[in-house]
């Protein structure tokens, strides 16, 4: 859309203002800007593009309708770069002005102004269809590194709550202070079972790029100012030439009301209303019997496609305002010579002021989705963080909160469960590591079932494990253990069992593991975060996960591809 507008743009404002055909210096300034402006042609960029527009303007002498005097204004503003780029660009307006010296004042004023405002349009189209796509190139790297601060951000909360607390039971195992290790681990647990914080939202900054909110501001202070001429040239008694001058203001104050940035389908309010007040206002002057200002009506066009969301619509309702100026035209006159300028003003008009709006607007569109994709991957890595820590560390506390407590209870054993509070901890820290992305996760399924076999044993259940030692793909074999974990914490939280049976099997390309235990107390627990996590880890890899409970027996079932 952006390369269209574009291309409209710049076809129409290297027509003359009297219909007539471009010349061959027009026309050649007209292929070097479609090379500095085109979307893809950002490397052609450089001084012999300004030196050649430079070659053309000399060329062409005095142009008082802007057109490739604003081309070459345009160009040296995309070439050169920083406060040189806005000297030269005055230097090129001001030449515009030189060359046009012979010419009355109103000729004059239009020249310097036309390449100016027009300079400034061409530029403002180009630099946001640029920034368009540089903001899209780049959305995979600010999801990246939205990711990485996540990351980052999650490494230091977790260092707060569960690094340092595991540090502290290391500590304290090494003291031989048992019983001061359950309330840490508890708490710890709890604050592992609460759902993450949704990461902040970055804020939307500015609705348009820097520069854009400037040119828009030079560019409508321009046109009244030209038609304040225009009319005040016109023989019209001076009542009627006020009226004019309040049209003109009141038009332009209107279209830019109804221009202002706004987010994806935002409509201004009131436009009701005020859209056919600004139709009205822009159309009355094409009644006046001299010499009507029909370039308004470019402006109201423009607004219906702004404003109205049907495209259809809109653009229909387009078509016959745009079509009711050589319409009048000819029934006041009877006459088509003055049809064909009249459109290409209308048009061009509608163009520059719709395209820079829809152009500002695409840019606005790209930089909300970039920052909606970082959003989104930031918070999926925070729920990745959550799903591992209650998942990875869940159990690790479980497990030192029990050793703690055995320890405690039994001096007897005491030496050797706080030799394994410290193993479990310092396995929960490389754990944690790996979780925040600062290590690689080292889990396996047969070290996993020997540590559910010895912490469920420690509080006093009869473990039974059945495994039919079948290798299996690591990241198969670390999804399991995974399993193993939570189905080990569940046990130490929520039953009192006294016997537990796991059991894995492997047939026909798929891989069972069941893990069923005795202990339910009361009515049975509403399946957890931790559940949920386990099912959302098989079912991406076309995986299973069922619970059931009855008879104070508790089952979890696992079913997955043996290979995928």
């Amino acid at each position: 859309m952006s390369t269209l507008i574009i291309l409209v743009v710049l076809l129409l404002l290297v027509i003359p203002p009297a219909a007539g055909l471009p010349g061959v210096p027009a026309l050649l300034s007209l292929g070097l800007q479609l090379l500095c402006s085109l979307p893809g042609t950002r490397r052609l960029r450089g001084w012999w593009l300004v030196a050649g527009q430079a070659a053309l303007f000399a060329w062409m002498g005095p142009v008082p309708f802007g057109g490739p005097s604003a081309f070459f204004a345009a160009s040296v503003l995309l070439v050169a770069r920083g406060p040189l780029r806005w000297v030269l660009f005055g230097g090129v307006t001001a030449a515009a002005g030189v060359v046009n010296l012979g010419a009355d004042a109103y000729v004059w004023v239009n020249a310097v102004g036309n390449t100016a405002t027009q300079g400034l349009v061409v530029f403002a189209l180009t630099r946001l269809s640029d920034l368009r796509d540089e903001l899209h190139a780049t959305r995979a790297e600010l999801a990246a590194r939205s990711v990485a601060e996540e990351r980052e951000r999650a490494g230091h909360d977790l260092d707060a709550v569960l690094g340092s607390t595991l540090s502290r039971v290391i500590g304290l195992a090494a003291a031989g202070r048992a019983g001061d290790i359950p309330p840490l681990t508890r708490r710890a647990a709890q604050q592992v079972r609460q759902r993450p914080e949704p990461p902040p939202v970055p804020p939307p900054g500015d609705l348009t790029p820097r520069l854009a909110l400037p040119i828009l501001t030079v560019v409508y202070l321009w046109v009244p100012v030209a038609a304040i001429i225009v009319v005040a040239r016109a023989p019209v008694p001076a009542g009627l030439r006020v009226a004019y001058w309040v049209a003109v203001i009141a038009v332009v104050a209107l279209q830019a009301y109804h221009a202002l940035p706004r987010p994806p389908g935002a409509r201004p309010r009131h436009a009701a209303w005020t859209l056919p007040a600004q139709l009205l206002l822009a159309w009355l002057p094409l009644l006046e019997p001299d010499r009507p200002y029909y370039q308004l009506v470019g402006w109201a066009a423009a607004a219906l496609l702004i404003v109205i969301p049907a495209p259809r619509l809109a653009w229909a309702l387009y078509a016959a305002v745009v079509a009711s100026v050589p319409a009048v035209l000819l029934a006041r006159s009877g006459s088509a010579a003055g049809i064909p300028a009249a459109l290409v003003e209308v048009v061009g008009m509608s163009a520059m002021f719709y395209g820079l709006t829809a152009v500002t607007r695409l840019v606005y569109q790209v930089r909300e989705s970039r920052l909606a994709l970082a959003g989104l991957a930031a918070a999926r890595e925070r729920r990745r963080i959550a799903q591992d820590v209650h998942d990875l560390i869940g159990y690790g506390l479980s497990a030192i909160t029990v050793k703690a407590e055995l320890a405690a209870r039994d001096p007897a054993r005491a030496e050797a469960e706080l030799a394994g509070v410290v193993t479990v901890a310092r396995t929960a820290l490389a754990d944690l590591r790996a979780i925040r992305g600062d290590g690689e996760p080292g889990l396996s399924l047969r070290a996993e079932l020997a540590s559910a076999r010895e912490v469920l044993e420690a509080t006093g259940a009869v473990v039974e494990i059945d495994h039919d030692h079948a290798r299996l793909p690591d990241g198969l074999d670390a999804l399991l253990a995974v399993v193993v974990r939570e189905a080990a914490t569940n046990v130490l939280r929520h039953s009192e069992a006294r016997h537990v049976t796991i059991a894995l099997s492997t047939g026909d390309d798929r891989v069972r593991l069941r893990v069923d235990n005795d202990g339910v107390t009361g009515r049975p627990a509403e399946p957890g975060q931790g559940v949920a996590n386990l099912t959302a880890r098989l079912a991406a890899r076309g995986g299973r996960l069922t619970t059931t409970s009855r008879d104070h027996r508790f089952r979890l079932d696992a079913t997955l591809p043996a290979r995928r």
